[in-house]
């Protein structure tokens, strides 16, 4: 399982940490924390990406 900080998963999909850490807030996107750190699963970023397509795809059309 790899995993991924803030500053590592930001770029990844393409968002700001600043972004990235409101979107956590806001139960958008899947993460969990270690002690105050908030973290990723690579797996997980995946899939979100994945389903954030196939919702924009079916939405254009």
């Amino acid at each position: 399982m790899e995993r991924m900080s803030i500053k590592e998963a930001a770029p990844y999909i393409g968002a700001s940490p600043y972004k990235l850490r409101e979107m956590v807030r806001e139960k958008k996107i899947p993460a969990y924390r270690i002690g105050n750190k908030i973290m990723f699963r690579k797996e997980a970023l995946d899939k979100w990406i994945l389903n954030q397509e196939s919702e924009s795809s079916s939405s254009i059309q």
